[in-house]
């Protein structure tokens, strides 16, 4: 095998392994917690934070209400017991009397209206439950498919690995080394000529540059310096 064709193999396996490990890299990064699922988590706990906070809400008028209630049975006892006869304090307890009814009703509405929020919050949040448990699945299927990816991406680099080692084997150090400083400058060493085209550059060859070229030398094209091959 001619030198420019294990040049252009060995670059092609390079490019390979670096591709892959970039998408490796990519798919590590994406092992976890996505940013979906912790929106969705965090919905839930802001969800269950109203709901606990309605609730005792809830509690706090329904424990008015019956401080209010027993008030107001004391004083209705004490107004129809008899034991009062005089008419200012009658009309004095009978506004009171008032008073805690009013008071009551008022907190019944608020308690109402509590009862209702809290009604629609548990709803509200079975529906959160839900969702996150749907985000939950679809991320435990996505992050197995993402490991298994992996897993083979790994065992497919080990191999690719394995063949760039077996390549630079049957290469010369001073052409190896050549070949490692143009990667390193230009990304791609090696251009592949066709229909007399350097694809590294895109500029016609001359026809005594084609000729030179198909001796199998190391031959670097005048425009990009990079090295030449021709099938």
């Amino acid at each position: 095998m001619g030198i420019t064709r294990q040049l252009y193999q060995l670059q092609a396996i390079e490019l390979d392994i670096e591709s892959k490990e970039q998408t490796l890299t990519q798919s590590l990064a994406r092992l976890g917690e996505s940013r979906i699922l912790l929106e969705a988590r965090d919905g839930l706990s802001a969800g269950e934070q109203r709901l606990g906070e309605l609730k005792k809400k809830q509690h706090d008028a329904e424990w008015e209400i019956e401080d209010i209630a027993g008030k107001l049975s004391s004083a209705q006892e004490t107004l129809y017991s008899g034991r009062i006869t005089s008419p200012k304090e009658l009309s004095s307890l009978q506004h009171e009397v008032e008073s805690f009814k009013n008071k009551r009703d008022s907190l019944e509405e608020k308690a109402l209206e509590i009862m209702e929020q809290v009604e629609a919050a548990i709803n509200e949040l079975a529906g959160i439950r839900r969702q996150l448990g749907e985000v939950e699945k679809s991320w435990r299927q996505e992050q197995q498919k993402l490991s298994d990816a992996i897993e083979e991406l790994k065992i497919l680099l080990s191999k690719l690995k394995k063949e760039r080692q077996q390549a630079l084997a049957g290469i010369d150090d001073e052409t190896a080394d050549c070949y490692r400083k143009l990667r390193q400058k230009k990304g791609k060493a090696v251009a592949r000529v066709e229909q007399g085209i350097c694809r590294g550059c895109g500029i016609s060859l001359s026809t005594a540059e084609l000729q030179r070229v198909k001796g199998n030398r190391i031959i670097m094209c005048d425009s990009c310096g990079r090295i030449l091959f021709i099938d």
